[in-house]
């Protein structure tokens, strides 16, 4: 998987499950720090695991490989 689609399913997820516009640092406390609940980090991270786990069994990652 490239940098670029593995930061496209970060900021996917950090919308969809987070509701982040941006995981841009923009330097600013307002923007850059966030309350979160558990269950929304707990969300996240099974959909990070999950797209972690599909892109290792995809056939492109397993030619990539040998």
């Amino acid at each position: 998987m490239s940098n670029s689609t593995r930061d496209q399913q970060l900021q996917k997820i950090a919308l969809d499950h987070l509701f982040f516009a941006t995981l841009e640092t923009r330097s600013s406390d307002s923007l850059d720090f966030h309350d979160v609940s558990v269950w929304a980090i707990k969300t996240a991270l099974q959909a990070a695991f999950e797209a972690g786990r599909n892109a290792a069994a995809s056939p492109s990652q397993t030619q990539a490989k040998k």
